[in-house]
Parts: structure tokens; sequence; C-alpha cells
């Protein structure tokens, strides 16, 4: 069993409410976890309006499949233009 991790710290620079914040990480979570089943979730920067910090985690019996569903859900939040990647941190276990 591999176990994928990947942190990605967003920055919006569009948001200028916990509401905006909220409306658009609502839907860039159920996108993710639609299209490729990812358990994801905010895991810091929660009372902050143009930050965000996601946790996403895949589980898999192959880690080249691993790998491949964290960099195809990173390329979609990067299509994002509501949201900037400042920093994404990807490990298996």
């Amino acid at each position: 069993m591999v176990v994928g991790l990947c942190t990605v710290e967003l920055f919006m620079a569009g948001s200028q409410s916990l509401k905006d914040k909220r409306q658009v990480l609502h839907s860039l979570k159920d996108r993710l976890r639609g299209k490729f089943n990812l358990s994801i979730a905010e895991v810091d920067g929660q009372d902050l309006w143009q930050k965000a910090v996601l946790g996403m985690a895949c589980v898999a019996n192959d880690g080249g499949y691993v790998n491949q569903v964290l960099e195809q859900a990173l390329n979609v939040i990067k299509g994002m233009p509501a949201v900037e990647i400042v920093r994404a941190k990807q490990e298996l276990l």
C-alpha cells in the first residue's frame, strides 16, 4: 500500500472575506474529490481570508499512480484563476 500526501499553500488575491475564500475552496475541493477521489481538507490558515493550506491524500497499490494523481490534482489547481500556488510539497509513505 502506498499513501501519497500533498500539502499545497494557496494565495487568493481576489478574496475579500472568509466567505469569499470558503466559496473558492469549497468549489476546488468538490472538483478534486469528484475527479480524483482524493481526501482533501484545509489544514492551516482557516482564519486568514487570502491564504489557505490544503492537505490531499491518495491511497493505492502503485506509487507511480499515486504520483500521477497528485500531479494531475496540482495541475487542476494551477488552472484555476482564483488561486495561486505559493508552495506544494509531495511525499509518498
